[in-house]
């Protein structure tokens, strides 16, 4: 059985000041650490719902990943900046300890927040609220979301694509 062990976030956001939207996870998964990079594990569909709401090839390299999420106005961070955690599931993490979204969201374009999962809303939603910024709950790219294939995830994730849009005319 693994044990429970306190864990800092071990990557740092991907943003730019151009950045129009901020999707935030929940903490990354033991093979996301193992693979240095947000949603590192092949069976979370976030890569692919991303890149058929855009309708293009999402890089596999990280650096490739991070020029596409900025070529899109994305930024992207966890909800936690350290838990203690035992393997990859969300429902094992304890003594939580949220992220400061405020330099992202002072320091950018961002108008909006998209939270991947619940566990992520529980964390980031209070900040989001604070700030005064829009935010939306989409339902989690996990493999551990079974109830969701990945045709509903990528109509459901279709408004992250819309609100980058939106902001590109205000």
């Amino acid at each position: 059985m693994a044990q429970r062990a306190a864990h800092v976030h071990p990557f740092e956001p991907v943003w730019d000041r151009h950045c129009r939207v901020l999707v935030l996870g929940s903490f990354p998964s033991v093979l996301s650490r193992q693979n240095a990079f947000y949603y590192g594990n092949p069976r979370n569909r976030f890569w692919q719902v991303l890149g058929k709401v855009w309708a293009e090839d999402v890089p596999d390299d990280i650096a490739g990943r991070k020029q596409w999420l900025l070529a899109h106005h994305i930024a992207l961070w966890d909800a936690l900046q350290a838990c203690e955690i035992r393997g990859s599931a969300d429902a094992a993490i304890r003594q939580a300890v949220p992220q400061d979204l405020t330099p992202l969201i002072e320091n950018s374009r961002i108008g909006h927040v998209f939270l991947n999962g619940r566990t992520a809303a529980r964390y980031a939603q209070p900040q989001a609220e604070r700030a005064g910024i829009p935010f939306t709950v989409l339902p989690s790219t996990s493999p551990a979301n079974a109830a969701w294939d990945a045709d509903r995830l990528i109509e459901a994730w279709r408004v992250v694509r819309q609100a980058v849009e939106q902001r590109e005319t205000v």
